[in-house]
C-alpha cells in the first residue's frame, strides 16, 4: 500500500523533465552539472563492443557537443580505438551524482576530420601532448620506469618547436539515435524521457518510460 507520504510526494512534485529538443536539455543540464558535480562534470562511460561482441566500457572526457553529436578524443590503436573501427556504434553514459540526474546516449559513431583533431591536440598541455607519443595506450608495459623512460625520449625527441599529433590520435563522435533523461524521484519513481530520432533524421519522437 502506498502511504500518505508517497502520494504527496508524487502529486506535488513540479520538478519534472520537458522538451522537445533533446540537445538543448542536455545543455541545460550539462551548465547545471558544471555548477554542482565537484570533479569532472564532463565525464562519461563509453561503452563499444570487442570482436567476440564481449562488451567494454571506460570512462572518457566530453570534449564539445552539438546538434551533430558527443565529441571525445583517443588513440586509435587502444582497446576502445580498436573497437570502434571494428564497430562503429557506441553508448554513452553521463552520471552526475549531486544532480541525482543520468542521460544515456546509443549511436553511430564517425572519426572527426584531421584538421579538428589537429586543433584540438595543440590546446592541450605540451606535456600530455608529449605524452599522447609516448604511451602506446592499452599495450602491455613492463613497469611505470619503462612509462617514464618513453616520456623522456618524446620529451628530448620534442625538445624545439611545436609537439604534433600522432597520426593515430584522433577525434570521434557520437551521433545520437537515442537519448535518454533520467531524474532520481522519491520511492524509485523516477522520470525517465527517451527522445529516439525519427526515420527521415529530421526531429526526435518523445516517450515516457515506466521507472
Amino acid at each position: 500500500m502506498i502511504d500518505d507520504s508517497a502520494e504527496a510526494a508524487f502529486q506535488n512534485d513540479d520538478q519534472t523533465i520537458a522538451g522537445d529538443n533533446p540537445f538543448l536539455l542536455f545543455q541545460d543540464w550539462m551548465s547545471l552539472a558544471e555548477t554542482k558535480e565537484p570533479n569532472d562534470p564532463n565525464a562519461m562511460a563509453l561503452a563499444t563492443v570487442d570482436a567476440q561482441n564481449l562488451p567494454d566500457v571506460r570512462m572518457v572526457l566530453l570534449k564539445g557537443f552539438d546538434d551533430e553529436g558527443f565529441v571525445f578524443y583517443t588513440n586509435s590503436e587502444s582497446a576502445k580505438g580498436r573497437e570502434l573501427e571494428q564497430n562503429m556504434k557506441a553508448a554513452l553514459l553521463f552520471h552526475w551524482k549531486s544532480l541525482r540526474r543520468q542521460v544515456r546516449i546509443r549511436g553511430t559513431v564517425s572519426r572527426l576530420p584531421a584538421e579538428e583533431a589537429d586543433a584540438y591536440f595543440q590546446s592541450r598541455p605540451r606535456a600530455s601532448r608529449i605524452g599522447a607519443w609516448a604511451s602506446q595506450q592499452s599495450r602491455p608495459i613492463a613497469s611505470r620506469k619503462a612509462l617514464w623512460q618513453a616520456v623522456t625520449k618524446e620529451t628530448t625527441r620534442f625538445a624545439i618547436g611545436t609537439v604534433p599529433r600522432p597520426p593515430y590520435w584522433n577525434g570521434y563522435r557520437v551521433t545520437p539515435l537515442t537519448m535518454e533523461f533520467w531524474m532520481d524521484k522519491p520511492f524509485r519513481l523516477h522520470d525517465r524521457v527517451l527522445f529516439t530520432r525519427t526515420v527521415d533524421g529530421t526531429g526526435w519522437a518523445t516517450q515516457h518510460l515506466f521507472p
